[in-house]
């Protein structure tokens, strides 16, 4: 396997969602240590525009002029790694920019994606309450919504949705009383109940394996840390009981990881000022860290707490 150098890219967007404190999310995991491992680089920092509180009138959703143009600006960042040969490792920010990313691939061809969520974040403007995009960006980027944020440069959609697997997801109750709107038969979804019949790293293999079928040119992966147990990352904004355990997450980012075609990763939603201890960075960088070891090669490196990822814890 040709083993690419990480290369670190900062983008501390909430431009989808509020400052309350997810920009932060770049700082708290450099602190943490995630530069300290072999082959990872740092790559810079997209800085976002001004926050706008005000719902755009005729879009229905919150800043989406700035969030197309951050998508733009993100995407040349994420394709400058590209072309260096390196694997983009970008750091929220909120989920939209999720969109950057995508760009950046759908700029050279076919590509498929790794939805890692507590949330599905397929609402349309009219069923979002506030008109956060970061509770839509799956829809936009498969096409769903304004054309100002699901055709960005004119190559709309992002994504094909059967190029999609949603996974780890356990909103659908919760989605369906908002009036969200369902998930389309062509998109492939494996809730936090699928992962746990078949067991995370089970599960992560088909996700795998049906992202490498067809043309495609690789997938992404999309990290949104309210996947995990709420019992062990309630550092999240909208917060729902359950979810993965750091093992199960460990599992799915090193099979995600270890193959070839992974060309990306970003995490997302992290908020630090809801970690005052800094245990939940702790335990995702220490997770981090092993995923990227999957994919490197690398081993021995520092485990982290041992609550968070001791082999003797359940990881609950």
């Amino acid at each position: 396997m040709h083993v690419r150098e990480v290369a670190i890219i900062e983008a501390p967007s909430v431009l989808g969602l509020r400052p309350s404190g997810v920009q932060d999310l770049p700082a708290a995991l450099l602190a943490a240590g995630l530069p300290d491992h072999p082959g990872v680089v740092r790559a810079g920092r997209v800085e976002a525009p001004a926050y706008d509180p005000r719902r755009d009138p005729g879009t229905g959703i919150l800043n989406p002029v700035g969030i197309a143009r951050y998508s733009v600006r993100l995407a040349d960042a994420v394709g400058a790694v590209l072309d260096d040969d390196r694997f983009p490792l970008v750091l929220g920010g909120d989920c939209t920019v999720l969109l950057g990313n995508l760009l950046a691939l759908r700029r050279r061809g076919r590509y498929g994606l790794l939805f890692l969520d507590g949330h599905t974040d397929f609402y349309q403007p009219s069923a979002e309450p506030t008109g956060e995009a970061a509770s839509m960006e799956l829809a936009l980027a498969t096409g769903r919504g304004p054309r100002l944020l699901t055709d960005l440069e004119g190559r709309g959609p992002l994504l094909r949705d059967e190029d999609v697997v949603a996974f780890g997801f356990r909103d659908a109750a919760e989605s369906r009383a908002a009036g969200m709107q369902p998930l389309p038969p062509r998109l492939h979804a494996i809730d936090l109940d699928g992962v746990r019949a078949a067991g995370a790293a089970t599960a992560a293999r088909e996700a795998v394996d049906r992202l490498a079928h067809d043309d495609r040119a690789g997938y992404w992966v999309h990290l949104d840390v309210d996947v995990l147990d709420d019992a062990v990352m309630p550092a999240v904004d909208y917060r729902l009981p359950g979810g993965l355990t750091w093992q199960e997450l460990e599992s799915v980012l090193c099979t995600a990881l270890s193959d070839e075609r992974a060309v990306g990763l970003d995490v997302t939603i992290f908020n630090p000022r809801r970690d005052p201890e800094g245990t939940a960075a702790a335990g995702l960088t220490a997770c981090l860290h092993r995923g990227l070891s999957a994919r490197s090669g690398h081993r021995g490196l520092r485990a982290g707490p041992a609550g968070p990822l001791g082999r003797a814890d359940d990881g609950r």
